[in-house]
């Protein structure tokens, strides 16, 4: 409701930030802004001025097979894809992959839905991905973590240590030369050791990247950031907020 509301308010204001994790149980989260504490709501800060933020979201996966439009959906439910039954879209995928993307489809399947469908081709970033949570074999549909709607673009995601460093590193490794002064990273607690072979993973690619800076943040249990220029809600994703100095005479546009 929060990212909703903002989007109203404020469209095209870009958000990164996380939801806490750290309590064992409701209420024990702690916010605190400036001088007071509340154990709900959220705390953020507005970033302008000199300062540029530029918002990096990697969500670990990667595409396989090839994209589908949806011709038959209600509400979180995947019915038909192109005309066939989602799961037998499904199915066929499945046939032609290599045995250790079968393996991955059967313990880590997603689906991404095309965040902006103005485009001749969809690479990385492109989708906002989601959880496939269930999938019926008598009528053939398939549940996702999401609300779909006929006519939008999909394609089935993996997700594995090796799908989410090169992502990570690849957008990095995009990013413009400019040296960054420092940044915020909120990182799913389904990453760390819960998904790479060792600690530190994320913050280790970031200083490999941009060695010396400060970065901050926390391991949060959903994290916020854009993909395109809607603000989405995700999981088992690193979602960066980069500090930039803003070229001069530039009215800082792109707070965080």
């Amino acid at each position: 409701r929060l990212i909703q509301r903002l989007a109203e308010d404020h469209p095209g204001l870009p958000i990164v930030g996380g939801m806490l994790s750290g309590a064992a149980e409701p209420g024990r989260n702690v916010l605190v802004l400036n001088s007071h504490t509340d154990d709900s709501g959220a705390v953020g800060v507005l970033i302008g001025g000199g300062v540029r933020v530029r918002p990096i979201v990697s969500q670990g996966c990667r595409p396989i097979g090839r994209t589908f439009v949806i011709t038959k959906a209600e509400e979180n439910i995947l019915i038909e894809l192109g005309g066939k039954p989602a799961l037998e879209r499904l199915r066929e995928m499945y046939g032609e992959l290599e045995e250790s993307d079968r393996q991955l489809v059967r313990k880590s399947l997603h689906v991404g839905r095309v965040a902006s469908e103005y485009q001749e081709r969809f690479q990385r970033g492109d989708f906002l991905v989601r959880n496939v949570i269930g999938a019926d074999p008598e009528s053939g549909v398939i549940a996702v973590g999401d609300t779909l709607r006929v006519g939008q673009t999909v394609q089935f995601h993996v997700r594995d240590a090796t799908s989410a460093n090169a992502d990570l590193t690849g957008l990095l490794a995009s990013c413009p030369s400019s040296t960054p002064l420092g940044g915020l990273v909120f990182t799913c607690n389904g990453r760390g050791t819960r998904l790479f072979e060792t600690p530190h993973h994320d913050a280790t690619c970031l200083q490999q990247r941009f060695a010396g800076l400060p970065f901050a943040g926390f391991f949060a249990q959903g994290e916020i950031g854009p993909i395109g220029q809607q603000n989405c809600l995700h999981g088992f994703t690193a979602s960066i907020a980069l500090f930039e100095q803003a070229p001069a005479g530039e009215a800082a546009r792109e707070p965080g």
